[in-house]
């Protein structure tokens, strides 16, 4: 239990401390490492699965210096869907990406790491990326009831990036399956392009077909980005 508070408290105080620290030598900075935005989507699609039923608001709030990426991204919809993940990822320069992500759903107790009604899923990434080709393997490696992880969920992704669309392969476990054995899960292709509004502005649409033969389901999602 205190190890899976130490790792959920490193996320959220890294973005806390890591931009202060950085912000003190402002002079050498020439942009802002700090980015936000909201993604509305027609669903949450998520590795297959969609969470939630009704159209998805995602604001997020985001720190990157150079490969270190830091952030906070959540999803909301009108029927009572909530989720506030942390996260903190670092990009190597020859394509490979590590990470820790601590998913967590807003109606549950934040502090509850107990293995019965646990709040907090903890997941490790490993990602990664050449050319048009994409590879990532998910691990959760705590057991937490309340938000359904049995611990040992693994989710494991492959995808290809053509000029106009990209294709994507996933399968797992436990989360991600209604037997909790290994299995596709996500099958899917998706496609994005810009809608001009003005001479210099333009707002991001991307959309994405989605098959889960595991649970027998074809989704569609479209959203825009601001």
């Amino acid at each position: 239990m205190k190890l899976k508070l130490i790792l959920s408290l490193a996320i959220a105080l890294s973005m806390i401390f890591t931009p202060v620290i950085l912000a003190q030598d402002e002079e050498t900075v020439e942009s802002s490492p700090f980015s936000t935005g909201l993604d509305i989507y027609s669903s949450f699609l998520w590795r297959g699965v969609r969470a939630g039923s009704s159209p998805a608001f995602q604001p997020y709030l985001e720190f990157a210096t150079g490969g270190l990426t830091i952030g906070a991204w959540g999803s909301f919809d009108a029927v009572g869907y909530a989720e506030a993940d942390l996260y903190i990822f670092y990009d190597f320069p020859f394509g490979l990406s590590l990470g820790l992500t601590d998913y967590y759903l807003c109606d549950l107790d934040y502090f509850d790491y107990s293995d019965s009604t646990g709040s907090h899923a903890l997941e490790i990434t490993a990602g990664y990326e050449f050319k048009g080709f994409s590879i990532s393997a998910n691990y959760i490696f705590n057991e937490a009831g309340g938000v359904g992880s049995a611990g040992g969920d693994v989710y494991v992704e492959a995808g290809y990036s053509f000029k106009n669309v990209n294709l994507f392969l996933g399968a797992g476990n436990g989360w991600y399956t209604s037997d909790g054995e290994f299995d596709i899960c996500n099958i899917g292709i998706g496609t994005e392009k810009e809608i001009r509004v003005t001479d210099t502005f333009s707002i991001p649409v991307t959309g994405q077909v989605v098959l889960n033969p595991e649970s027998r389901s074809l989704y569609l999602a479209v959203g825009i980005s601001l």
